[in-house]
């Protein structure tokens, strides 16, 4: 163990209290590990988590994140909409048939924007391509997906 080879050089005040801190990341650990397992087994009965956790890229966290956030999914109307409620996609305005384009929003839920806009990052960087080509595919294809 390493506090024990550090042990000769530290106080034993310092030594206790960092076993202490060890003993508490084992314990975080180990709940991280059982939530995951609560989240696979609920991933595996419901149907829309694991249509989500096909999407290259997007995992267990995001597809249990997204849906618990989203609830029914039948209150969207489309892709655009759901896209449009993650802050993926510009506002629209328009009356009249003439239809204009604002700014992306990144309106909604901050921390699914972030999980759903990074999820393609995941998916690019196991390519052998420059940092920067895949952060803008992979926004393209977190947009598209989400269409």
């Amino acid at each position: 163990m390493v506090l024990a080879k550090l042990a000769e050089r530290l106080t034993a005040m310092l030594i206790e209290s960092l076993r202490e801190l060890w003993s508490d990341l084992d314990r975080l650990d180990k709940q991280i590990a059982d939530i995951e397992r609560r989240l696979q087994a609920w991933m595996k009965e419901d149907e829309a988590c694991k249509a989500i956790a096909a999407i290259p890229g997007v995992g267990l966290l995001t597809a249990t994140a997204v849906i618990a956030t989203m609830g029914d999914a039948r209150a969207l109307k489309s892709g655009r909409e759901f896209a449009a409620w993650l802050g993926l996609v510009p506002k629209q305005i328009g009356t009249g048939g003439k239809i204009r384009l604002l700014g992306i929003s990144r309106r909604g839920d901050t921390h699914i924007y972030v999980i759903c806009a990074n999820a393609p990052d995941s998916w690019g960087s196991q390519r052998a391509l420059p940092r920067e080509t895949y952060w803008r595919v992979g926004r393209a294809v977190a947009k598209a997906t989400a269409l």
